[in-house]
């Protein structure tokens, strides 16, 4: 197989797909407030995609794994529904059955495309073409904070690169080389939560971890003296951290995976207390971002490398694993941090430090049971 063809493929992919995220999170909400949606119907429509997310896997579980077909379908669907959504906009109920739809679709194709790219390119090579959509997320929000008015132009941008998304996803196709069914390779073990229930612990708890940042770090930064337009300055920085990170990650890929989730959850320990410590200080803000390569890039990389080594069932678990972390945990990290903020938001990030220090426990705790099994 010659590399640079699916490179280019998984390059656009990955651009077209995060920057399709981008727009569906960063600028969909407000599009849907100026529409006439309340507050609470918001966050009803952002509450139900990551929970699709994290029920689906158990459907494909008992009907034995997801195959081409079902991707393909996904791919499908979610331009659909991105379609569907211009109609749907108006009423609330029809906008959020359409939503399920759509975060059900969202949710089967990343893990299936990465799937493919640590069948094709390899673990060493996965960032270079992953950074394309840490590159995509950045530009489009920085293209529509300029140039986005209208409800309409949103759905515009979403329905136009969900189409992109269909056409690089459907050409990866030809670049999976596990047949339909649930066995997509001789290497690993069967699926099994129950057997390394430590590691799925503690990524659910990481990415729980994340619900203060995501939902609140703008709101708890300008909180603290630094004005808007640099928080979103260390918005970027953190991206750019992050791309630095995937494009040279390569050698550290060769190495102990589960060392490196280690490192990267103790580096995401260190990131919260940082803030937490310093809440109003500008240098520790942006050490704080510094470390978005190692608590994000690194880990996610190191984490879908380590499942796809771990398990026979490789598209199954790359699910799972999707569905536990930005699924469960992003759904659940949301309403704790929403909790810890209203009851007391200097503490937020003492909490969320805390929850990435149990995090990083479990995953000491599965080294040592896998060591132990081994």
């Amino acid at each position: 197989m010659r590399i640079r063809p699916v490179m280019g493929l998984l390059g656009l992919f990955y651009l077209s797909y995060f920057a399709l995220v981008g727009v569906y999170i960063i600028f969909l909400p407000k599009m849907l407030i100026l529409s006439g949606y309340t507050p609470a119907q918001v966050g009803a429509v952002f509450a139900a995609s990551p929970m699709m997310r994290f029920l689906l896997p158990f459907l494909f579980r008992r009907i034995g794994g997801v195959s081409r077909s079902i991707y393909l379908s996904a791919l499908i669907a979610a331009f659909g529904a991105a379609l569907l959504f211009f109609a749907a906009l108006p009423s609330f109920p029809a906008f959020f059955a359409v939503n399920l739809l759509y975060g059900a679709a969202m949710g089967i194709i990343l893990p299936y495309v990465d799937t493919i790219a640590l069948q094709a390119i390899s673990k060493e090579r996965y960032g270079r073409v992953r950074l394309w959509g840490s590159i995509g997320f950045m530009a489009i929000a920085l293209w529509l904070g300029h140039v986005l008015e209208t409800p309409l132009q949103s759905l515009l941008y979403l329905a136009a690169l969900a189409l992109t998304t269909l056409a690089a996803g459907w050409l990866l196709a030809r670049y999976d080389r596990a047949d339909e069914g649930a066995e997509d390779s001789a290497d690993g073990e069967p699926f099994s939560l129950s057997r390394y229930w430590a590691f799925w612990l503690s990524a659910l708890l990481l990415q729980l971890s994340f619900g203060g940042f995501y939902n609140f770090f703008t709101i708890y930064e300008t909180a603290h003296g630094i004005s808007l337009e640099m928080t979103s300055w260390l918005w970027s920085f953190g991206v750019l951290c992050e791309i630095a990170m995937l494009y040279w990650q390569g050698p550290l890929m060769r190495r102990d995976l589960l060392g490196l989730i280690e490192f990267s959850v103790a580096a995401t320990v260190l990131r919260w207390g940082i803030l937490w410590l310093w809440p109003g200080s500008l240098v520790a803000a942006f050490a704080s971002q510094s470390l978005h390569a190692f608590s994000f890039a690194l880990y996610y990389t190191a984490a879908i490398a380590y499942v796809f080594e771990l398990y026979r069932q490789k598209k199954l678990a790359q699910q799972f694993f999707l569905g536990i972390t930005f699924g469960l945990g992003g759904s659940l990290g949301a309403l704790s941090a929403g909790w810890v903020y209203e009851a007391d938001p200097d503490s937020l990030f003492l909490f969320e430090a805390l929850i990435a220090l149990l995090s990083w426990g479990a995953i000491r705790i599965h080294r040592r049971r896998k060591a132990a099994h081994a």
